[in-house]
């Protein structure tokens, strides 16, 4: 049983785009371990809350995330 655990910061993909993690995550493993497989691949994705989440000793908000997907610096 495939298990994949996806964490993001709160807030920053929509439902559908959760939904759409799930399906092409799936999707993968189903590529790499075959078809037999789909019924029982889990995939998980969890938020973790904003300020939670840190990298580098610095803590990343929703907002901060946000930016770097728009291509501004984080600072």
């Amino acid at each position: 049983m495939p298990l994949v655990n996806v964490k993001v910061i709160e807030g920053v993909f929509t439902a559908g785009q959760k939904q759409d993690m799930v399906r092409r995550l799936t999707d993968t493993m189903v590529e790499i371990e075959g078809e037999n497989l789909r019924p029982v691949t889990w995939v998980i994705v969890e938020e973790v809350k904003s300020g939670d989440w840190g990298i580098a000793g610095n803590s990343l908000s929703t907002a901060d995330v946000k930016a770097l997907g728009a291509g501004q610096p984080v600072g």
